[in-house]
């Protein structure tokens, strides 16, 4: 069975341990994600949900005016939104007009105070989670969160700088090419559990963090000319 060093190496040699350093994604502390202010968290989720299928340099630049018209993305007032707010945010032109993904702000407000209610902020819950079983959270943003499944979900903790690796087609092709795993279905609970075992076992031979070692062995392929 391949080596994490294996992986390391490969990127090593194609990108140069220079650029595979520089290329390693940010990550914050237990202590940083606790005190992010929950209102951070639903504009975050909100911003990979609008970017999902869609141009993320268009939904970039628009963000500042996305901040504005949700003001600030607040959980509570976005909880209470009435369905004539989100027919009156349909006709603003500063945000995407997206009926289902302005309805998911508001859905994801209602799961954020639902949280609030559990664990006292929603950061609590996001900082205390253990990445040893990363893919556990992924299931509860895909069943209690909306539009948060697939890769959104790990997105937006990578984007808040919780640990979590990424199942991007690299990664994957590298757990299928060098058969760490047999089978990888996105859907399939048993799967990701078999995922995040391999993960698991490259943390504790390496030290590195997962979003490190799925981001090395993305970059362990060769590159594409």
């Amino acid at each position: 069975m391949v080596s994490f060093q294996t992986l390391y190496d490969a990127a090593r040699r194609n990108w140069g341990e220079e650029q595979v350093t520089t290329l390693l994604p940010e990550l914050n502390s237990a202590d940083e994600l606790h005190a992010t202010g929950d209102d951070r968290y639903l504009s975050a989720m909100a911003r990979c949900v609008f970017r999902a299928g869609f141009s993320w340099k268009v939904i970039a630049k628009k963000w500042p005016d996305f901040e504005t018209v949700f003001g600030g993305f607040v959980p509570l007032a976005l909880a209470n939104y009435s369905n004539d707010r989100i027919d009156e945010l349909m006709q603003d032109t500063r945000i995407v007009r997206h009926r289902t993904k302005i309805n998911s702000v508001r859905d994801n407000a209602l799961y954020i105070c639902d949280i609030q209610q559990s664990h006292g902020s929603f950061a609590t819950y996001i900082a205390d989670w253990p990445e040893a079983s990363i893919v556990e959270l992924w299931f509860e943003l895909k069943k209690r969160g909306s539009r948060l499944g697939g890769n959104t979900g790990p997105g937006f903790l990578r984007l808040m700088g919780k640990d979590t690796f990424m199942l991007s087609k690299d990664v994957s092709a590298v757990l299928l090419n060098h058969q760490l795993i047999d089978t990888l279905s996105p859907n399939s609970k048993r799967d990701l559990l078999k995922v995040q075992d391999v993960f698991n076992r490259f943390q504790q031979d390496s030290g590195y963090p997962l979003s490190h070692i799925s981001r090395i062995m993305a970059l362990s392929l060769q590159p594409q000319n």
